[in-house]
């Protein structure tokens, strides 16, 4: 390495004691519980596949059961039941030629729980919005009788 090189080098990096490392927190639950909730509400926004949970919770089927239900192709419904698996919803398992799915494990707790928080902010802004339009209400009462008098 010549003279010029050895100096460029030195210069692009400060001398070990200057050095900051960088570490980044990553708080692995919050980012897992994050790619669940994608996962499951993704898998939830297809009518087809509520509708495969929902037979799945009367009793387990073979994908050619369900394609036949809900008028497609296997195929079309093993994209379906691929997309429930890994949101964690349904378990497969082949015997022999058949493919039988069933309800996953996996409960909707923490999908529940999401929703109830939101639930309960809009309850809170909604009773809010009730109290101002009873004020409203309120006000034009006494403003009509005003006028009439």
């Amino acid at each position: 390495m010549g003279v010029k090189a050895a100096g460029n080098a030195a210069r692009a990096r400060p001398p070990l004691a200057f050095r900051q490392s960088v570490r980044y927190i990553l708080n692995h639950m919050v980012q897992y519980t994050r790619a669940r909730l994608d996962a499951s509400f993704a898998a939830l926004s297809d009518a087809t596949r509520r509708g495969v949970l929902e037979q799945l919770g009367h009793s387990d089927a073979s994908i050619t059961h369900l394609a036949e239900k809900f008028h497609m192709t296997r195929t079309g419904m093993k994209k379906h039941v691929g997309v429930l698996q890994r949101a964690g919803l349904v378990t497969t398992e082949k015997v022999g030629r058949v493919r039988t799915c069933k309800l996953g494990s996996r409960r909707l707790e923490e999908e529940m729980a999401w929703i109830e928080r939101y639930r309960q902010l809009w309850d809170l802004r909604f009773d809010e919005l009730d109290k101002v339009v009873e004020e409203l209400k309120r006000k034009e009462k006494v403003d009509g009788r005003k006028k009439k008098e």
